[in-house]
């Protein structure tokens, strides 16, 4: 790429930490800011769980081309959000951030469909838990 096409490409706005806790607060409430990060720890049920939780996350972020950090350990994940390119956070974080939210906490047993939902009273069967 020439330095003339790298001048050209508009600069992604990278949002002050108070802008930040803002949007959290009213967008993303289970996420914070620490350390130039949007985060946000997933608990399970155990590995099984943790497993597809991370696959998830994976696939999402590979879809949208925006690849968090992950922490993870027996039953819980952690997502670490920041525009690497940008040196902070940007829209991109938060798109991301959201899509993940709405795909890990879906419930389908809370909604008006024919899906059910995992049981979450045995625990054979429970896989995240949820937020509520």
């Amino acid at each position: 790429m020439s330095d003339e096409t790298k001048k050209a490409e508009p600069k992604e706005k990278v949002y002050s930490e108070s802008e930040i806790v803002a949007k959290l607060q009213s967008d993303l409430p289970h996420w914070r800011y620490e350390n130039g990060w949007i985060r946000r720890k997933y608990k399970t049920h155990g590995w099984k769980s943790t497993l597809m939780v991370i696959n998830t996350i994976g696939h999402l972020a590979e879809a949208a081309w925006h690849h968090p950090d992950l922490k993870a350990s027996y039953a819980w994940v952690e997502v670490l959000l920041q525009n690497h390119a940008a040196k902070g956070i940007t829209d991109k974080d938060f798109e991301l951030a959201r899509k993940i939210e709405s795909i890990v906490q879906w419930q389908p047993g809370k909604e008006s469909g024919s899906l059910e939902g995992t049981p979450q009273t045995d625990q054979r069967f429970a896989y995240v838990k949820y937020d509520d």
